[in-house]
């Protein structure tokens, strides 16, 4: 291959990684699960980190945090998709730490926990939702920023779906370090 026709691939190549004016990185819940955190646990997709990156929300404040958003994210301004590492106290049974490292504030479950279904209404994943406080626990001051926290269900990932018999499996935390995908947005 000549110098012209690989200098053209390669422009052919950016025009394709340009997002033009008005396209959103908007997937449903079950892309979310099964295809973008599915990928990640089997490593069987190394470029879903352009989109996705992997990102410990907990060291950087919530206001920084889109800087760090992928390249298909990084025009919004109002949601950013970051995968997250187990805790290594999580990994052991513990609860994450959810405080952010320079102590300004911490990341606070509300609600329950809520089941993802696929199109075939199988579970396939759980939702956490959480909102951010400045200051410590448990007088910090609510803010508007929120995370949605999205785990897979372990049984799913391969060989199989469950079917619809099988009794509804618990959230995996040990057979992965990037067992969610967090979704941060300012409302």
């Amino acid at each position: 291959m000549d110098h012209e026709a690989i200098r053209e691939e390669e422009e052919e190549e950016e025009e394709e990684d340009q997002i033009l004016p008005g396209f959103r990185f908007f997937p449903t819940e079950e892309e979310l699960v099964l295809f973008y955190l599915h990928n990640q646990l089997q490593g069987w997709r190394k470029d879903i980190h352009r989109v996705i990156p992997v990102v410990d929300i907990y060291e950087i404040e919530p206001f920084n945090l889109s800087r760090y958003s992928g390249e298909r994210c990084r025009r919004d301004s109002e949601q950013w998709f970051f995968f997250v590492k187990q805790q290594e106290r999580e990994a052991r049974g513990g609860r994450a730490n959810r405080t952010t490292s320079s102590g300004s504030g911490y990341w606070k479950a509300t609600g329950s926990p809520t089941y993802v279904y696929s199109s075939e209404n199988r579970v396939i994943g759980v939702k956490k939702t959480m909102v951010f406080y400045r200051g410590k626990a448990p007088t910090g001051t609510k803010t508007k920023w929120k995370m949605n926290e999205y785990k897979a269900i372990q049984d799913i990932i391969p060989p199989h779906y469950p079917s619809s018999s099988t009794p509804i499996p618990q959230a995996s935390l040990s057979y992965s370090p990037f067992n969610r995908i967090l979704i941060l947005y300012y409302y």
